[in-house]
């Protein structure tokens, strides 16, 4: 790790074993791997493999690096079996402790899953393919055959109108982009929120973007944490961010809040103000209270561009549950719906938005918007 900061060098960690030896009391106070790590952290890109059982110290490599590869038959836990069963009495499989899944799908203490060691590796030089070799570094360029203008002709079949109708953000992602270009960050986890990497007229970019096919968009804690870890990491890079937002806010409720969607929420807000990248926002169809904020949605927070499609609805909140809320009458609850129906014309006259952008040239404006930066 530190040849790693001393070369300016990416460094790959591949985990497999039982962690400390009992049997080694030389150690003294000598550094550590797990403090060179730290300190290497947003100076160069860190991947970490995990390509069997990992346990205690050794698994530790996996939470201080910024990128977690498991294959199907690995697993990772604080301690084994033996472990739990003689501190807690609980008889517990590799796999139900800290398989792949549970890493990946429910602890998010993984990233992304392979099947086997090669395919892991596949997937890491993928990855590091998108990142420059060190921070400050140049960013890398693609030349894919599709990095100029395009129409995308069957974004308005893909976004329905009905802001209460589902669609998959990752029919988005994938016309958007430079084609075959994206690559999901995360995919089993949190779902509300797709993150990930791609390029657009050659220019390496991350994005995060709320899926609607996932509880309506809305941000629960597992999307926030995500979301607030993927945009702190590309802060160390210059990779521009696309900000997709179609939210009806933060997720409430009891299972939400006892989750930390407060906490979690606000430090994915923190994160996107802090980022000094440049960052691009698009509002798809709706944005309500925090859930816009967090998306990087305020007016005047460093954004090179912000866009929206036309007919998006926005406001503190819904009309149709914030009524009821706020105790309108009828009248008032009919004059709020209306407004929030009106559109964005009105936020771009006040210059919330740099332009109202029609779907079929959503490519061509967010290329012109990357354009600015080329000077930077």
């Amino acid at each position: 790790a530190e040849l790693a900061r001393q070369e300016r060098l990416p460094l790959v960690m591949m985990l497999e074993g039982a962690g400390h030896r009992l049997t080694d009391t030389e150690g003294g106070r000598a550094p550590g791997d797990l403090q060179a790590m730290a300190d290497l952290s947003g100076h160069v890109p860190m991947v970490c493999l995990v390509l069997g059982a990992s346990a205690g110290h050794g698994a530790l490599a996996a939470p201080l690096s910024d990128f977690v590869i498991m294959t199907e038959s690995a697993s990772m836990f604080t301690g084994g079996p033996p472990l739990v069963k003689a501190a807690t009495g609980e008889d517990v499989t590799k796999e139900e402790l800290g398989g792949a899944r549970i890493c990946a799908e429910i602890a998010g203490s993984a990233h992304n899953v392979a099947p086997d060691d090669d395919a892991a590796i596949a997937l890491a030089r993928r990855y590091l393919g998108y990142f420059p070799q060190y921070a400050g570094g140049p960013l890398p360029r693609f030349e894919n055959g599709d990095t100029g203008p395009r129409r995308l002709e069957d974004l308005v079949e893909i976004i329905p109108p009905d802001d209460r109708k589902p669609y998959d953000v990752h029919d988005v992602i994938d016309r958007v982009v430079d084609r075959n270009s994206f690559f999901e960050v995360q995919p089993g986890y949190g779902r509300a929120i797709v993150v990930g990497l791609a390029s657009l007229g050659g220019r390496a970019i991350g994005i995060v973007a709320n899926n609607p096919a996932r509880n309506a968009g809305a941000v629960d804690p597992e999307a926030a944490i995500k979301a607030m870890d993927f945009i702190d990491h590309l802060g160390h890079f210059g990779h521009p961010v696309i900000f997709f937002a179609d939210n009806p806010g933060v997720m409430a409720g009891t299972k939400a809040e006892r989750g930390g969607i407060l906490k979690w929420g606000g430090k994915m807000y923190r994160a996107e103000r802090r980022l000094a990248n440049p960052k691009i926002h698009v509002t798809m169809r709706k944005a309500f209270g925090f859930g816009s904020v967090v998306m990087a949605h305020n007016p005047f927070d460093r954004q090179t561009l912000s866009l929206s499609l036309p007919g998006v609805k926005m406001a503190a909140m819904p009309a149709s549950s914030g009524g009821p809320t706020a105790k309108l009458s009828a009248e008032e609850q009919a004059r709020a719906e209306a407004e929030q129906a009106s559109g964005p014309y009105k936020m771009a006259d006040r210059l919330v938005y740099d332009d109202i952008v029609d779907p079929v040239e959503l490519r061509n404006a967010l290329l012109d918007g990357l354009r600015l930066l080329e000077s930077r």
